[in-house]
């Protein structure tokens, strides 16, 4: 989802350094250069050498102007996805070797521990990142985030794998088209935030969350049928399961999310802001991909469960 801790200044400030002045111009501001005065041929020769020079070697990247950029940002990312998919080898092989048929009941069980785990230290250690990060970014937190979305996005996996074999695959191919549209319509111009989206964005996230928590609390007080393995998502009008319908909005809500942190990247890019935003860069990302994803695999569960 949009990524809070871009609302830090850094982000909303042009960097004066940005900004070419002379000496003599208004600090901020742009001045034309003073008037040519008579120089020594020599100097004059030295000096375009140097120019010359300048121009031949290679331009300063992130590392030497200790600014964020697109590039640096998209390698801190991939960093992070790699973390979690290492992590999520942990909470998929874990968790695989723990299922197995309840002769009692008939139904499936497993060790739910990596998935628990994952999903409650992700969504603190979010919190902690979003609401700290005013402050001081701690790119170990972000780290901490990846590996227990690892754990959380493999043992659900996992778990979904057993019942409805193929549909990571599936949900896999479903992410990557979601995101690689996304980012291609963001990259040609055609796809872009405005206040008024943004605005219906956060209403139908708020209920979103809302419908959610109810839902959870629905399922763990038993108010629902133990054979609404979803919840009120297994529900159905006119024959079309709720989380269907539900799951095609959320869909719209994450695409636009990812839009919100391209958009917000290119901002802290062309304000200048610290090299250390690139993490941010990375963990909003992937914070709205891990949400995507886990929406798909609920919504071809469904699907695929009411077939």
């Amino acid at each position: 989802m949009s990524n809070f801790a871009f609302n830090n200044p850094a982000f909303q400030k042009q960097d004066p350094r940005n900004v070419a002045t002379y000496p003599g111009a208004p600090q901020g501001q742009y001045a034309p250069p003073p008037p040519p005065t008579a120089q020594n041929a020599a100097v004059d020769a030295a000096a375009s050498a140097q120019l010359e020079g300048m121009y031949a070697s290679p331009s300063a990247g992130a590392l030497e102007t200790d600014r964020m950029s697109v590039e640096d940002t998209i390698w801190k990312t991939v960093g992070l996805f790699a973390i979690l998919l290492v992590t999520a080898v942990v909470g998929w092989v874990w968790t695989a070797a723990t299922v197995a048929i309840d002769p009692n009941t008939g139904q499936l069980t497993a060790d739910l521990t990596p998935w628990i785990v994952g999903a409650l230290g992700g969504f603190v250690l979010a919190m902690v990142v979003i609401f700290t990060s005013r402050k001081k970014i701690r790119p170990a937190l972000i780290f901490a985030y990846a590996a227990f979305e690892g754990l959380f996005v493999g043992g659900i996996s996992a778990y979904f794998e057993t019942i409805w074999p193929g549909i990571v695959m599936q949900a896999t191919l479903a992410t990557v088209a979601v995101v690689g549209v996304t980012l291609a319509l963001f990259a040609s111009g055609k796809l872009r935030a405005s206040k008024k989206a943004t605005k219906i964005f956060m209403i139908a996230m708020f209920g979103y969350l809302a419908f959610s928590v109810l839902n959870l609390i629905l399922m763990w007080t038993g108010i629902l049928p133990g054979e609404l393995m979803f919840g009120m998502r297994s529900a159905t009008i006119a024959g079309i399961p709720i989380g269907l319908i539900l799951g095609v909005l959320v869909v719209i809500m994450a695409a636009y999310s990812l839009v919100l942190d391209f958009d917000q990247i290119q901002q802290g890019v062309r304000n200048g802001a610290p090299r250390k935003y690139g993490w941010l860069g990375g963990f909003g990302i992937m914070v709205t991909v891990v949400w995507l994803y886990v929406e798909i695999l609920r919504m071809i569960a469904i699907l695929r469960g009411n077939n």
